[in-house]
């Protein structure tokens, strides 16, 4: 229980040389922006998901054999808009990869205008999702998305890929000395499942009884914080900002 709770303090209020320096809180509050996200889309834009890509292709299959509910386009587009939010992620990271707190400003930046746009088309919407406006939200957030993981995996912080979750928890099992492991950092991962959780029941929470809008809304603004402060806290000659 030490070791966990532990593991919880370093990633919650790490050391001040630590290796990762604020990189952990800042894509845990990532983490928390991907289930508003996806609350949202699940909920409001009509079983699909705009962050995590496993489950839109579980739900392509379900489509294409005419399942209810679920539809072969929005799948489509939802993996097409992510794809290419990844590109652009993956460029920036290309460029700036060198210095993670300007890569990271960069693409939160960037990801800060898909999540603005986002934010105007749901409330235009006035909770009436229409094909107007709902794939251009599938299309934004799709892309905001890609941007944020392309920009995770480039960061390169052990189990905080912001968006998937299968193989943080498949840690806490496969690497715990139960099964003959080194330790299964148990007090990370499970942080980093019960933020994205939250974000979840929020984002559920608000679309079902205050308004569809406020996650995105939430999200906006989680995302302007973590631009901002990666940006004043990534001085040039910070350790942890080196690649």
């Amino acid at each position: 229980m030490s070791t966990f709770l532990a593991e919880v303090r370093e990633t919650l209020i790490p050391e001040r040389n630590s290796k990762h320096g604020p990189l952990p809180q800042l894509l845990l509050a990532m983490t928390l922006l991907t289930g508003l996200v996806d609350a949202f889309s699940f909920l409001v834009l009509g079983h699909v998901f705009v962050a995590n890509m496993t489950g839109n292709v579980v739900f392509l299959g379900f489509a294409l054999v005419g399942v209810p509910g679920f539809s072969i386009v929005a799948s489509v587009v939802a993996l097409a808009s992510f794809w290419c939010g990844a590109l652009v992620g993956g460029k920036v990271g290309s460029r700036l990869g060198e210095h993670r707190g300007r890569l990271l400003s960069t693409a939160a930046s960037i990801q800060v205008v898909f999540l603005a746009a986002s934010v105007v088309l749901a409330a235009l919407s006035r909770s009436s999702m229409t094909t107007g406006f709902r794939y251009p939200l599938i299309v934004v957030l799709g892309i905001a998305m890609g941007i944020q993981n392309a920009t995770a995996r480039k960061l390169a912080v052990p189990d905080m890929t912001t968006t998937v979750l299968t193989l943080t928890i498949t840690g806490t099992a496969a690497d715990s000395s139960i099964a003959g492991g080194k330790g299964s950092l148990a007090g990370r991962r499970f942080i980093t499942v019960a933020t994205m959780m939250v974000g979840a029941l929020i984002g559920a929470a608000l679309v079902i009884h205050v308004h569809i809008v406020y996650p995105l809304v939430i999200a906006l603004i989680v995302m302007v914080i973590v631009a901002t402060a990666t940006r004043l806290v990534g001085k040039p000659d910070s350790p942890w900002a080196r690649a």
